[in-house]
């Protein structure tokens, strides 16, 4: 076999970064006088970074996530005591594992998405866990589309494949019956799979009926999602309020 031919053989198998990189491997090796283990361990533990790190670059691309909310804009110091003490906990990504679901609650600008938003980001980059971010009215729509089109036990099926959804403003969805009944059984679908939800809403739970009209669904919904669950409250100044006062002055 001859040097030429071992990048093809390379690349055939798959092994695009060994191929790439084993040249200077070879260098550094005759120079430090590695032997073949270590010559070996550094191709592979190469290889197999590389690609971690596009498995996550796809994770990231296909989550949704909004750009630029990550835990280094968060200033930990001013987070509501509960969440400033669960935040290590979670960012573990056992809740997630379990199936458990954290529900975060507060009005509008008080950083619900954007702790939610963070979290998934690392959930993804420190665990390889499977993260999307959805509006909660596009998450509708979707099902809506799904149902009209008879194909919502499959749609539903693609986003259980997802370790956790990122259900985003809540409270602003809609309240026809049809879309309530879609998102009811979003619901009831991921608690008997043990998959788990994030959810931000300015409304608690006393006033879910405005989102489910019925007072029975309303219920039940919230049993299911109480039941293996975190629960936050954001409250305090509005945060899009406070950087335009900052602005301003």
């Amino acid at each position: 076999m001859s040097a030429s031919t071992l990048p093809i053989l390379l690349r055939s198998l798959g092994l695009t970064t060994l191929a790439r990189d084993y040249p200077e491997a070879i260098t550094r090796a005759e120079a430090d006088n590695w032997g073949y283990l270590r010559f070996l361990h550094q191709l592979t533990e190469g290889e197999l970074n590389e690609r971690l790190r596009r498995r996550i670059e796809r994770m990231l691309k296909e989550s949704a996530l909004p750009p630029g909310q990550n835990l280094a804009v968060i200033d930990q110091a001013k987070l509501p005591d509960k969440a400033r003490r669960q935040l290590p906990s979670l960012l573990a990504g056992d809740f997630v594992r379990r199936g458990d679901n954290l529900l975060t609650f507060g009005l509008p600008g008080r950083g619900k998405t954007l702790f939610c938003a963070a979290l998934g980001r690392e959930l993804i980059q420190r665990h390889q866990l499977k993260v999307l971010f959805l509006p909660t009215f596009k998450l509708v729509n979707l099902l809506l589309i799904a149902k009209r089109d008879l194909k919502l036990p499959g749609f539903l099926a693609k986003l259980h494949r997802f370790d956790a959804i990122i259900c985003d403003d809540l409270g602003y969805v809609s309240q026809a019956q049809d879309e309530m009944e879609v998102l009811f059984t979003f619901f009831a679908e991921r608690y008997e799979r043990q998959r788990s939800v994030l959810i931000t809403s300015n409304l608690v739970f006393s006033e879910w009926d405005k989102i489910f009209k019925n007072p029975m669904t309303a219920m039940a919904a919230v049993d299911r999602l109480v039941h293996r669950s975190i629960i936050l409250e954001f409250a305090g100044e509005s945060l899009r309020a406070k950087a335009a006062k900052d602005r301003r002055a």
